[in-house]
C-alpha cells in the first residue's frame, strides 16, 4: 500500500466501526467520513451498487467535443501504466471509460463503470467520481475507504471540470487503477486533463462569438448601413461627433449594450449621454453560417443633424417615443436621413392611432417596430455617389444572450462584494452585522435570508462547545411574511437537514431544488409544507466558520419565479460569507472585551448606597456607545461622613475601556480612604491629584504604558445641620442647584485643574442649601455633544431641572428625557441629591469650662437631653463616653472645649477642642493609671474618629439608638 496516499492499515477496522454503528471514528479523513455518513443517511448498502443505465447518450454534446483530444491524449500518457480513463457528465453519467488492458475494463464491467451508468454518491456511495460530483471539487478514494465492497480494489481519482466562463460544473474526469499500480503521478495528470478540456470550452464559446460577429459584418454590407470604429467620425457630412464622445459615455455605452444582449432580442432603448446628446441601442437577432445564434447592438444618435428624417426610440421605460423629447425632458431634433435638396422641413406631428402615415411600411421579419432601417432591394447596392435615406448606425457590439447574462452576472457579482465590503462591519456589534448581511444580499441575491448564530458567540463568547443551540440573529425577506421564525428565537435543525449538514462538516451545502430532497422534505413535515406552499425552491447554506471555528451558519433561499441557485452562486456566497464571519468574529471579540469592561467597572461602582439621612439621593449610569470605544471611566459615589454629614462625588477619568475602568476603581478607592480622614474637600482633591501623578509616572515605566492618566473630580460635603455644602472641583463641570421653589442656578466655583497635572492648588467654595433643595452633578458626556452646542446643552438642563417639589428619581428622569444629544459618545453619569436637614430640637450643645469638675454638670444635663429624647437605655454608655472625650480634651488639649449630641440615625457624641494634635489608642502596661479612656469608648461606640477643623478637633463616637453593647472583656485592660 502506497505511503503516499496517506493511508493507514487501521482502514479496515475504522470501517468495521463506522458500520457497527459508531459515529466518532477518529482513523479517516474528514472528507471520507462525510461521504460515509451521507451514504449511511441515504440507505446505501456496501454490499451492493446499483447504478441506472442510460442508453441515449448525446455523444456529440459540447463537453464530449471538447474532451475528445484530451482524453486521447492522456491515454497515451498512461498507457501501459494499468489504468482507466473515465469521463462522466454533472449528473454522474459515465460518457468515456476506456483502459489499456482487456483484463482492467472487464473488472470495470464488473462495477458498472462503463459509459451510460450513473456514478453518483446516491447509487454507488464513495467513489472518486461520484464524491468529487458532490464535494465539487478534486477527490480521491483509496482502496478501503470506498464506502462499497465491490469498489475496495481500485483507487479513483476525479478532477472537476469547469466552464471558465459561467463556473458551473460540468463534469468530471477521472483516473482508475488497481491498488498496487496507484502512484502520485495521477493526481496531476487528471487535473491537467481537467484544465485542458475547461480551455476547449472556452476556445468553442470564442468560435462561435467569432462565426456571429462576421455574420453580423455581412449583415451590415448588405443593408447598407454605415459603419465606423467607436474612436473615429463616420464618412459624410452628417455624421455625429462619435470621436467626441468621453470615456464615461463609452463606458455607459458598453455596459448598456451587455444588457441588451442578454436581454431578449428586438428590443431599443434611448442613453442619455454628456454634452446632452441622446444614443439609441437597437438590438436584432443574428445568426452564423453554423446555426449560431446571437445578438447584434447598434448605435445611432437622436440629435439635430440636417437631412435626417425621425427615428422613433422606446424610452427606458419600454415604451415607444418619438425623437422629439430629450433624456431631461426638454424638446430635441429628430434624426432625419440626408436629402440631396438639403435639408427637410421638421417631421409632421406623429398620426392620430390607426391612421397610417404617408410613405409608411411596415417594419420587415427582424426589425424594431418604431425604428425604421431603410434597406436596399434584395441584391441591389445602392448606386455610385448616391445619398441612401438611412439613418446612420454604427455595429456596437455582437455576442450570445448567454454571454451577455454571463457578463452582467459577473459583474452584478463584483458589486455585491464591493457593496458588502463597504455596508457589512459598519459597527462592532455582532446581531448588527447580521442585520446588514441581510439588508446586502435580499433582494440582489436571495429572496430570503437568514443567518443563524450561537449563543455564546451573541454574548461575545468563544464558540467551543458543538452542541451549544442556535439562535436567529437576522431574518431578511423579499417578500412579505415569511415563513420562518423571527429574529431572537432560539433554531434547531433535524439531523438530516441540508443546515445541518452543513454545520457539522462545516462546508457550505447547495441543493438547487430543495423539494427534490428527501432530507429536507422529512425534517418537519408540517413546516416545510409551508414553505413549499411560500414557493421556496433552491437554497444555500454557507458556515460561518473563522479561525477554524464554526460561529453559526447563513441560509439563502429563492423562491416562486427567482431561478434556482447554482454552481457560481454557491462561489459567491462562500466568498462573502468568509468576509461576513471575520467581521462576526470581530464584533464577537470587541462584544467580549466591552462586556468584560463593563462588567468590571459596574462591579466597581456602588451596588447598593449606604444608608444615610442627610440627602435623599438618585443616580443614573449611562455606558458610552459600544462602537465608539464601549466602557468609560465615570464614577459617581455617596459616603456618610461623621456628624450626619454626606459626601457626594462624581468624577471621569480620560479615555475608554478596561484601562479606563481600571484607574476608575483605583480612584474610587482612594476618595473612600481620603474621605474617612475627614479631609477638606480641597485638601482630599489635591492628594488624589497626587496619588494620579504617581499612577501615570508608573504606567510610563511599565512596558507598553505609553497611556495617559487623567481624570476630573467633583467632590462636596453637605452638613445637614448648617444646611452648608463645601464644595471643590477639578476640572469637572459645575454643579447645578434647583431651589425648594424650582428655580435653577450654576453656582460659579472655583474650577481648578484636571487630576494629573500638579502644581496648582485646588480651592474650596461653601453653598448654602435651605432644605428641600437639590444638588445635580453629573459628568461632561451629559451635556457635551458634537452636534450640540454646550450653552444649549445647559439651557435643556436648566430646563429640565426647573421644577418645584419634586423627587430625585423623577428629576432623572426629566434630565435624561433631554440629554445627551443623540451625537454624544461618552458615558453619562447623574447625581442628584436633595437635601435633608436635622431640626434643632434633634441637637443639643453645650460649652465645657476647663475644670474637670465641670464634667459631671455635663453628665446630667446629657442624660436630661437622652430622657426628653426618649433614649434613657442610652444614658449610661453615653455619659461614660462624653467623660473620657471631655477629660482628655480638658487634660491634654487647649480650649474652648464644646459638646454636641446629634440624634440622627445613630446617637452621635462629639467634644471639640482648639488643639490639633491627633489622639490615638495604646496598649496601657498593667501597672498604668491612665490610657484606657480612648480603649472603653472604642468598646462602647459602634465607631469613632477624629476630624479637623479650622479652629482644631473634634473627638467623634456613634453608637445605636437601641445599643446592645458586648460585654467588657477585662483581661484586655
Amino acid at each position: 500500500m502506497p505511503d503516499f496516499w496517506g493511508t493507514r492499515d487501521t482502514l479496515s477496522r475504522d470501517r468495521e466501526l463506522f458500520l457497527g454503528g459508531e459515529s466518532a471514528v477518529t482513523g479517516l479523513r474528514a472528507p471520507i467520513l462525510s461521504s460515509w455518513r451521507r451514504c449511511a443517511s441515504m440507505g446505501l448498502s456496501p454490499e451492493t451498487i446499483e447504478p441506472p443505465y442510460h442508453a441515449d447518450l448525446d455523444m456529440d454534446s459540447r463537453l464530449i467535443r471538447a474532451a475528445a483530444p484530451v482524453l486521447d491524449r492522456l491515454e497515451s500518457e498512461v498507457a501501459g501504466a494499468r489504468m482507466g480513463v473515465v469521463l462522466a457528465d454533472r449528473h454522474g453519467v459515465i460518457l468515456h471509460c476506456r483502459a489499456d488492458e482487456k483484463a482492467l475494463y472487464r473488472r470495470f464491467e464488473v462495477v458498472r463503470l462503463a459509459p451510460g451508468f450513473t456514478y453518483s454518491e446516491e447509487y454507488v456511495g464513495t467513489h472518486g467520481i461520484a464524491t468529487a460530483l458532490e464535494e465539487r471539487q478534486d477527490f480521491r478514494v483509496f482502496g478501503a475507504e470506498h464506502f462499497a465492497n465491490s469498489l475496495r480494489p481500485f483507487v479513483s481519482l476525479g478532477a472537476v471540470v469547469r466552464d471558465p466562463l459561467s463556473g458551473s460544473l460540468e463534469g468530471v474526469v477521472g483516473l482508475t487503477s488497481g491498488c498496487a499500480d496507484a502512484n502520485p503521478a495521477m493526481a496531476s495528470r487528471v487535473r491537467k486533463a481537467a484544465e485542458a478540456i475547461a480551455l476547449r470550452l472556452l476556445e468553442q464559446r470564442t468560435e462561435r462569438e467569432r462565426a456571429l460577429l462576421q455574420e453580423a459584418l455581412q449583415v451590415e454590407r448588405r443593408v447598407q448601413v454605415a459603419m465606423a470604429d467607436m474612436t473615429q467620425t463616420p464618412p459624410g457630412p452628417y455624421g455625429p461627433p462619435v470621436s467626441s464622445l468621453t470615456d464615461s459615455d463609452r463606458k455607459v455605452l458598453r455596459e448598456k449594450a451587455t444588457e441588451l444582449i442578454s436581454a431578449a432580442p428586438d428590443t431599443a432603448v434611448r442613453v442619455p449621454l454628456s454634452g446632452d446628446r441622446v444614443a439609441a441601442l437597437v438590438c436584432r437577432p443574428v445568426a452564423g453560417a453554423l446555426g449560431e445564434e446571437g445578438v447584434a447592438v447598434r448605435l445611432s444618435f437622436v440629435g439635430d443633424a440636417p437631412g435626417h428624417r425621425p427615428v422613433t426610440v422606446p424610452d427606458g421605460t419600454g415604451s415607444a417615443s418619438t425623437g422629439g423629447t430629450r433624456a431631461d425632458g426638454a424638446p430635441t431634433a429628430m434624426l432625419s436621413p440626408p436629402t440631396p435638396d438639403g435639408p427637410r422641413e421638421a417631421a409632421p406631428p406623429a398620426q392620430a392611432a390607426g391612421e397610417e402615415s404617408p410613405g409608411h411600411e411596415e417594419p420587415a421579419d427582424g426589425d424594431v417596430p418604431g425604428v425604421p432601417v431603410d434597406r436596399a432591394p434584395t441584391g441591389q447596392g445602392p448606386a455610385e455617389g448616391a445619398v441612401t435615406d438611412a439613418p446612420v448606425e454604427w455595429l456596437l457590439a455582437v455576442g450570445q444572450p448567454e454571454m451577455g447574462r454571463l457578463a452582467m452576472a459577473a459583474r452584478e457579482r463584483l458589486e455585491l462584494l464591493y457593496d458588502a465590503s463597504i455596508r457589512i462591519g459598519t459597527t462592532l456589534d455582532v446581531t448588527r452585522t447580521a442585520e446588514e448581511l441581510a439588508e446586502v444580499v435580499v433582494p440582489r441575491f436571495a429572496d430570503i435570508v437568514t443567518v443563524d448564530l450561537l449563543e455564546p458567540v451573541l454574548r461575545g463568547d468563544e464558540a467551543l462547545v458543538p452542541d451549544t443551540p442556535l439562535q436567529r440573529a437576522a431574518l431578511g425577506a423579499h417578500h412579505a411574511d415569511p415563513p420562518f421564525r423571527p429574529a431572537g428565537k432560539r433554531i434547531s435543525f433535524a439531523s438530516s437537514a441540508p443546515q445541518a449538514r452543513c454545520f457539522a462538516e462545516g462546508l457550505a451545502v447547495l441543493e438547487p431544488d430543495v423539494r427534490a430532497v428527501p432530507e429536507w422534505l422529512a425534517q418537519d413535515p408540517g413546516r416545510v409544507q409551508q414553505l413549499v406552499e411560500y414557493g421556496i425552491h433552491s437554497l444555500i447554506a454557507v458556515p460561518l466558520r473563522t479561525r477554524r471555528v464554526t460561529l453559526g451558519l447563513t441560509t439563502f433561499y429563492r423562491c416562486r419565479d427567482s431561478r434556482p441557485f447554482e454552481e457560481d452562486d454557491l462561489h459567491l456566497a462562500e466568498e462573502l460569507i468568509a468576509r461576513v464571519a471575520i467581521c462576526v468574529d470581530n464584533a464577537r471579540r470587541f462584544t467580549r472585551e466591552q462586556t468584560v469592561a463593563l462588567t468590571l467597572q459596574r462591579s466597581l461602582l456602588p451596588g447598593v448606597l449606604p444608608e444615610q439621612t442627610a440627602v435623599e439621593v438618585a443616580h443614573r449610569y449611562l455606558p458610552a456607545q459600544i462602537a465608539v470605544g464601549g466602557v468609560g471611566g465615570d464614577w459617581f459615589d455617596v459616603i456618610p461622613l461623621s456628624g450626619a454629614r454626606v459626601a457626594l462625588v462624581v468624577g471621569d477619568v480620560v479615555g475608554h475601556g478596561l484601562h479606563a475602568a481600571v484607574t476608575m476603581g483605583r480612584l474610587r478607592t482612594a476618595v473612600h480612604n481620603f474621605a474617612t480622614l475627614d479631609l477638606a474637600p480641597d485638601e482630599l482633591l489635591g492628594r488624589l491629584d497626587d496619588l494620579v501623578i504617581t499612577l501615570g509616572q508608573e504606567g510610563t515605566l511599565r512596558p507598553g504604558g505609553d497611556y495617559i492618566i487623567g481624570a476630573t473630580c467633583l467632590y462636596a460635603v453637605y452638613d445637614p445641620v448648617s444646611q452648608r455644602c463645601t464644595v471643590a472641583r477639578a476640572g469637572h463641570p459645575p454643579p447645578a442647584v434647583v431651589d425648594p421653589d424650582g428655580a435653577v442656578h450654576f453656582p460659579d466655583l472655583p474650577a481648578g485643574p484636571p487630576l494629573g497635572l500638579g502644581g496648582l492648588p485646588f480651592e474650596s467654595a461653601e453653598l448654602q442649601l435651605p432644605e428641600g433643595s437639590q444638588l445635580v452633578l453629573y459628568t461632561d458626556g451629559l451635556i457635551e455633544d458634537r452636534d450640540l452646542d454646550i450653552d444649549v446643552a445647559l439651557e435643556r438642563l436648566r430646563a429640565a431641572l426647573s421644577h418645584a417639589d419634586r423627587a430625585p428619581e423623577q428629576t432623572c428622569e426629566s434630565v435624561l428625557r433631554v440629554l445627551p444629544g443623540p451625537g454624544s459618545t461618552d458615558d453619562v453619569t447623574l447625581l442628584v441629591a436633595r437635601t435633608r436637614a436635622l431640626s434643632a430640637d434633634h441637637t443639643a450643645c453645650w460649652d465645657v469650662p476647663t475644670d474637670p469638675a465641670a464634667i459631671s454638670a455635663v453628665r446630667e444635663a446629657a442624660v436630661r437631653q437622652l430622657t426628653a429624647w426618649g433614649l434613657e437605655d442610652c444614658a449610661f454608655t453615653t455619659e461614660l463616653v462624653l467623660s473620657e472625650l471631655a477629660t482628655n480634651a480638658i487634660r491634654h488639649a487647649t480650649g474652648p472645649v464644646q459638646v454636641r449630641l446629634l440624634r440622627d440615625r445613630v446617637l452621635i457624641c462629639e467634644v471639640s477642642d482648639g488643639s490639633s494634635t491627633s489622639p490615638h489608642l495604646r496598649q496601657a502596661a498593667a501597672t498604668d493609671e491612665g490610657g484606657r479612656g480612648l480603649f472603653l469608648v472604642a468598646q462602647l461606640a459602634q465607631r469613632w474618629g477624629t476630624r479637623y477643623t479650622p479652629r482644631g478637633k473634634v473627638i467623634w463616637a456613634e453608637q445605636p439608638l437601641s445599643p446592645t453593647p458586648a460585654p467588657l472583656e477585662l483581661s484586655s485592660w
